[in-house]
């Protein structure tokens, strides 16, 4: 069985793929997990940075194995998200809020129409062409977002910028990074369900 005709929307319950954990309730077992176990970290700068990178590993391993028809496969009609969709999103996230908002770069939004319509979720067609696109397009803002921080010295740095209706919205380093862990770990559910339709692996 293909991973699409497993995760199709005319699919018959008897052939989705069974649930299987790697470990207990993990997505993959101890010594293969790469997010970080044992003692909490001290302090705000460390705490954010530490659930923000653990969210970021999370979308990897639940896109751990799968080819460009697996990626982009979608749930069940109307919905268009897909893993693959979920990298281009993310991507888009942290691009927009590190260079555009916090970094102030005149960049155009990634992911856009001509018309300027999002496109992460349309786009995000199996191609792996465009899977190895979008994987470059999310560690290149991962790893700006990274230096901005490391680089900022008081995470209240506050910058401006247009708030779509006509004024003004402002937003600290602070904020972001609570948004970011915030917005990962929303679309993180997504993709538990998403990845279970593509071949039955949970976990957390």
């Amino acid at each position: 069985m293909t991973q699409q005709s497993a995760s199709g929307s005319d699919a018959r319950p008897e052939d989705l793929p069974a649930r299987q954990f790697a470990w207990w309730d993990m997505f993959v077992g101890p010594e293969d997990d790469p997010r970080e176990q044992g003692e909490f970290p001290e302090g705000e700068r460390a705490t954010l940075l530490r659930y923000l990178r653990d969210r970021r590993l999370t979308l990897e391993l639940k896109c751990a194995d799968l080819d460009a028809e697996g990626l982009a496969a979608r749930s069940v009609p109307p919905s268009n998200l897909s893993l693959l969709g979920l990298v281009r999103h993310l991507a888009g996230v942290e691009h927009s809020w590190f260079r555009r908002v916090l970094a102030g770069q005149d960049v155009p939004r990634l992911y856009r129409t001509p018309d300027g319509k999002s496109d992460d979720f349309d786009g995000a067609v199996p191609d792996p062409a465009v899977v190895a696109e979008a994987w470059a397009t999310w560690r290149a803002a991962v790893e700006f977002s990274d230096q901005f921080v490391s680089e900022t010295a008081d995470l209240g740095f506050t910058a401006t910028y247009p708030d779509g209706l006509g004024g003004e919205a402002s937003a600290s380093v602070r904020s972001v990074l609570v948004h970011l862990i915030e917005e990962y770990a929303r679309h993180l559910g997504h993709a538990d369900f998403l990845r279970e339709r593509i071949d039955g692996r949970v976990g957390q």
